[in-house]
């Protein structure tokens, strides 16, 4: 896919997305929140930016974290998502952290500006993340820091069959080589190669957990990555997409719900301590 329209179908998509994401994903990333930020450790008084920064689940932990001499700046592709973390940000009334509407692969930051990069299931959008991870090593200081989490294998992602059952109902793929960054040390190794020191990778295993199939598929189709060609469909390829949807998920079923397993890469490194 060209990479601006690959930009602009993931641009509008999390726009659609933003109302529901999270009601539907919210928990179900808890974990790759978690190790994100255990790999991180955002220390009080830091400068921190968070890449992808959705609706802004990341961004209040890592202000909470900070503190009131600390500063968290969350940028993201999607308007729709900037406009919910600044709503969710006033009504928890925290005045060190910020947002802005901004491209991952061409921050609009000054150089060695943070001490912290985070990115919490961003990267794998992008067209280009290895200029993504490039523009994350120059705003951070010599010696700053960065962590990122991704979806892992695709093996061990149970609801991955959402994207070939979307591919087949559109012209091009709405997702090109969305596991890649998750393959074994792939994601470590672009780390490094983009200039990162002291790389260290984790994978921790979850579950997705939905009550039944209709929340098991608004999760998939509404308030995620293929939301824009959902919002497209008709009623029919909408109830074709669903059945074959829960088909590929039956072997996870319990009762009314379903308990998916899923797989996230967590990866920690440095910017050296002297600029090259």
């Amino acid at each position: 896919m060209d990479a601006r329209l690959q930009r602009r179908v993931q641009r509008y998509g999390w726009d659609l997305a933003a109302g529901e994401y999270e009601a539907l994903w919210q928990a179900q990333l808890a974990d790759a929140r978690a190790g994100l930020l255990a790999m991180a450790a955002p220390a009080a008084g830091e400068r921190v930016l968070d890449v992808a920064c959705g609706t802004g689940l990341v961004a209040f932990e890592a202000a909470r974290a900070v503190g009131p001499d600390g500063r968290v700046f969350g940028i993201d592709l999607s308007g729709q998502m900037v406009d919910a973390a600044r709503l969710q940000s006033s009504k928890k009334a925290l005045s060190n952290v910020g947002f802005a509407r901004m491209d991952a692969e061409s921050l609009a930051l000054p150089d060695a500006s943070f001490d912290l990069a985070l990115c919490a299931l961003g990267l794998m959008y992008l067209p280009d993340p290895e200029r993504a991870l490039r523009e994350m090593r120059r705003v951070l200081r010599p010696g700053g820091r960065m962590a990122l989490a991704v979806w892992g294998e695709r093996s061990r992602c149970g609801w991955s069959a959402v994207f070939p059952i979307v591919d087949a109902e559109v012209a091009s793929e709405v997702c090109p080589l969305f596991f890649r960054l998750g393959q074994q040390d792939t994601l470590a190794r672009l780390c490094a190669e983009a200039g990162f020191e002291a790389v260290e990778q984790r994978r921790i295993a979850t579950t997705l957990c939905y009550a039944d199939g209709d929340e098991a598929c608004n999760a998939a189709f509404a308030g995620g990555p293929v939301a824009l060609a959902w919002s497209r469909f008709g009623e029919e390829v909408r109830t074709r997409v669903r059945a074959r949807y829960l088909e590929a998920i039956d072997a996870w079923r319990k009762g009314a719900g379903y308990r998916v397993p899923g797989e996230f890469a967590v990866v920690g490194a440095a910017a050296p301590e002297r600029r090259t």
